[in-house]
């Protein structure tokens, strides 16, 4: 699904070149559970959002599900991960003038199905969620506007899902619900899931974990 080689990210800091992610070469299989673990600043969410090209690399290449994001223009980057990828933040990015409904009948409006609106009410009830459709998001708690993030991420049957740290500000409780939710829909999806977390017990859960340290991966390990 994913291969991504010699890739490098460097930015400029008070005239200074600054490595954030230093030559990550990784695989990752099609319906693959991978955790990228790692302590803050070694480069999870960079990686994360060069894999949904978000970003430009400095150097080396990925290449999802056989297209390379280096050949891609703006449009055509969007267009892949319209049509391929599922993004969850920690900080749930719900528009606030939409209804919950309304955020997770956008992406698929964007693919132009006449069903948009059921699919999305379907989304919603699958997310525990059908009662609190026509709510916005300052009406929700934490743990509702991540469901609902959820539920668009996964709108349009995305084949990759990348989530960075989905729980990181959820009590325990709502962050439970949401990886029980994320790894439900992935078993039933059959999709690849990839989830930058700091959460341990919760990387264990994965199929493959990666560490990233001084934006080198430092240790790979895989489930029994």
């Amino acid at each position: 699904m994913i291969e991504i080689k010699n890739l490098k990210m460097s930015l400029s800091s008070a005239g200074r070149p600054v490595t954030i992610l230093d030559e990550i070469n990784l695989h990752v299989p099609a319906k693959e559970f991978l955790a990228i673990v790692g302590p803050s600043g070694s480069g999870k969410s960079t990686l994360l959002g060069l894999t949904a090209g978000l970003d430009r690399p400095t150097e080396g290449s990925i290449v999802i599900d056989g297209t390379s994001l280096s050949d891609l223009n703006e449009d055509q980057l969007a267009t892949l991960r319209r049509e391929k990828i599922g993004m969850v933040f920690q900080s749930f990015h719900l528009i606030p003038t939409m209804s919950a409904l309304e955020n997770v009948q956008i992406p698929l409006e964007l693919q132009g199905r006449d069903d948009a609106a059921e699919a999305a009410r379907t989304l919603m009830a699958a997310v525990g969620l059908a009662e609190r459709c026509h709510h916005y998001p300052v009406q929700l708690s934490g743990g509702e506007q991540q469901r609902v993030a959820v539920a668009r991420a996964y709108a349009g049957s995305p084949a990759l899902l990348l989530a960075d740290e989905p729980t990181g500000n959820l009590d325990s409780k709502n962050g439970e619900r949401i990886i029980e939710l994320l790894l439900k829909l992935h078993q039933d999806q059959g999709n690849t899931l990839i989830l930058v977390t700091h959460d341990m017990d919760l990387a264990s859960r994965a199929d493959r974990i990666i560490t990233l340290r001084d934006g080198k991966v430092v240790e790979e390990t895989r489930r029994p």
